[in-house]
Parts: structure tokens; sequence; C-alpha cells
């Protein structure tokens, strides 16, 4: 969600332009600043950003992405397995050889995971060995496991969108093979026919990154003292609460776009709090971080829009009309700037409302703001304790 200024919203951020009268509401009773949720020298991510904002210090506890994703779609991983993201992307077609395309689009239109998984299933049957093993995920992200593999250096798509992918291809000569052997595969696929037909990105190529190891996370109860559910669309969010040991709560029609059931994931998150006896829900939306991604500002400005409308009022109102005392926490876990379209690794606004406290400032939430009040976190992990007042 959070972003730079932009010229075309007259030099405001997507966050400071969007409509969000219950954010501000709630900034103005409660507390903005900035948090620093990425740790100096990593990479910016969803999954170091996540882990730093539920409480685990990614410098000790981070090891790859894609374990995170496999644990969340069950898995079987060994201590010697390595987990590759395995994106399904569009590339470029007019090209002759593979390493002159371009990459296109990182999640082939936001494909579904129905159609994807029958592209993914026709490249299992060719390229799936003993040592190689595919897994289906979510819409274009799914996972592959390398048997006795090695943590190999590897790009990530949505770093190099718009660019000739030579140069960023896998040194390691099996898992280029792979990446340019699926491209054989999907090209021609009747799903893939049938999407350029209807004007969507065709799903033409595997491509591999984020590879780890198995991880090793302790309870969330451990680290916050409380009983935790997880309500998202996206693998890696899901593997990181069953890493933790936290509630995985599956909400229909949540898929991690623009036009995911927003209020699905509100009802669920009151539910689980007022109903299930637990005492933390962590709602993570995506819509934000993928419209970033395609580079939309118009999209980007709907996606928050909607997030304050359709999660963080319902959500408040409910637990209020409940009689409930509760503390929320509203934030980006990173930047995905519209003008680079790929995650950065400044600091982030956060929002800290207590249903309980009796304030009244005139802040608005967004990141010009959240910097002028002075307030700030150097360490994202820290934050949970700050929400729970540990």
């Amino acid at each position: 969600m959070a972003d730079r200024p932009i010229d075309s919203l007259n030099g405001k951020t997507p966050l400071e332009y969007a409509n969000t009268p219950k954010m501000d509401e709630l900034a103005a009773k409660g507390e903005i600043g900035m948090v620093h949720t990425i740790p100096d020298g990593m990479k910016p991510g969803s999954d170091t950003a996540n882990l730093s904002v539920l409480g685990y210090n990614p410098r000790e506890f981070y090891s790859g992405r894609s374990p995170l994703e496999a644990l969340s779609i069950g898995v079987p991983m060994k201590e010697t397995d390595i987990a590759l993201r395995c994106n399904i992307v569009t590339l470029s077609e007019e090209e002759e050889h593979y390493e002159e395309r371009t990459i296109i689009d990182h999640s082939s239109s936001e494909i579904s995971t129905e159609e994807c998984a029958v592209l993914l299933e026709a490249v299992k049957k060719e390229l799936e060995t003993e040592c190689f093993r595919f897994y289906v995920g979510t819409s274009y992200r799914h996972c592959l496991i390398w048997e006795g593999g090695e943590v190999v250096d590897l790009v990530q798509p949505h770093d190099v969108l718009g660019q000739k992918i030579g140069d960023k291809l896998p040194e390691n000569e099996a898992l280029r093979y792979m990446m340019k052997r699926s491209y054989d595969i999907l090209v021609n696929h009747p799903i893939n026919i049938e999407r350029k037909k209807k004007g969507l990105n065709p799903a033409n190529s595997c491509w591999f990154w984020g590879a780890g190891t198995k991880p090793a996370l302790y309870p969330f109860t451990e680290r916050a003292h409380v009983k935790g559910a997880m309500i998202s669309a996206v693998d890696l969010l899901k593997g990181i609460a069953v890493g933790t040991s936290m509630k995985v709560i599956t909400v229909d029609g949540a898929n991690g776009g623009l036009d995911t059931n927003y209020e699905g994931k509100a009802r669920a998150a009151i539910d689980v709090l007022t109903k299930d006896g637990y005492d933390f829900v962590y709602v993570h939306l995506e819509g934000p971080d993928e419209m970033g991604h395609q580079g939309s500002v118009t999209k980007k400005v709907a996606a928050i829009e909607r997030l304050d409308a359709r999660i963080i009022a319902p959500i408040a109102e409910g637990l209020a009309a409940a009689g409930e005392d509760f503390r929320m926490v509203i934030l980006p876990d990173h930047p995905t700037p519209i003008e680079i379209r790929t995650h950065s690794a400044e600091n982030v606004p956060y929002l800290l409302y207590d249903s309980t406290a009796e304030r009244s400032e005139s802040w608005h939430y967004n990141e010009r703001e959240a910097a002028k009040t002075g307030n700030y976190i150097s360490e994202g992990h820290k934050l949970i304790e700050y929400l729970l007042q540990m």
C-alpha cells in the first residue's frame, strides 16, 4: 500500500490521495508513525516483511520464501530439500530465442488456480523427476521441490518486468533447461490460445525464484502469548501461519486480487475474535501490492479505498458493536511503488488504534503525515510488542 509521490496524483501517494474516511478517523483517535520492517541489507519482500510484522526477526528466522509457501500447501519437505517458487509468467512471443524474450506479466493476468493447475500438470507430465517435483499452489504461485539441491541466487520476476530475460535466467543448467522447456510446453496450450482470444495474458513459462531450506519457526503463542489466526489468500502468509501454529482461516472467494471477497474476510475476522476464542487475527490483503506490480495508479487507489471501506470499517465497527475492547494496527508490510513496479525497503506508515483510549488529533493516515509525527519504530519485529503492550 505504501508508495512514493506521483505526479498524476498532484504529488500525493496513492494512500494520501485515496478516500479513506475510516482509517483517517482511527488515525485522529489513535497514533500514526513510521516503522522499518525490512532489516538493512535484506531483500524487500513479503516474506521478510510479514515475518517482521508478526514479531519474528527475519535475520534470525528467514530461510527463504518458497519453504514458507510449501508449508501452506502441505508439501512434505526433508532437511535436504530446497523449495523454489514456480511462477507461471507471461513472456513475449515474437522473438526467436527464449533468452531474447521479455517478461511482460509476473502473474499472467492473475490467472485462476483452476486454469493454472491444468498448465502446471502439462509441465509436470514432461519435466517432473525424482529430483524435481512440482506442486500446485494458488493462482500463478506454485512450488518446485529440488531434492538434494542447493540454495542458488535467483531473480524475482516482478523485479525485471519489461526487461529481456537472457541475463536473468538461472546459472544452474537443470533449472534453466526446465524454464526454457516449459515455454515450449505452454506457448500453444489450448488454455493459452483461449486466453489470448479473450485479451488475457498467456501463462506461457515457468519462472523459478525464492529458493530456501525447510523453515524452523516457533509457535506464535510463545512469541506473543496470545492465540492467533491468519486470514489471507496468499500461500506465503498461510505458510507463515502453519509454521507458527496459527489458525489458518480460508475464506471462499478470497483470491489475492483487487476483486477479492472483502466482506468474507471482514466477517471471518470478527467471528474468530468474538465467537471462536482467539485473541489476535492477522488480516492480509494482497490487492494494493498486485496493483503496484501492475503499475496501475487508479487500481492501486481503488484497492486502498476498498480496504478502508470493506475491511477496516466493518471490522472496527463489528468489534465495537459486539461490545469488545480492542487494539488494531494497520500498515503495509513493505512499499510497492508504482514507478518501479516492485518492492522497496523504505519505512512504512503504521496506524495504532486503541478503542479504550480517549484521544483527538488532526492526523490523517498516510506516509507524509506519519513521518511528520516523529514516531518511529526502527525494528519492525518489535511492533507486535507495541500492539499487544508486551
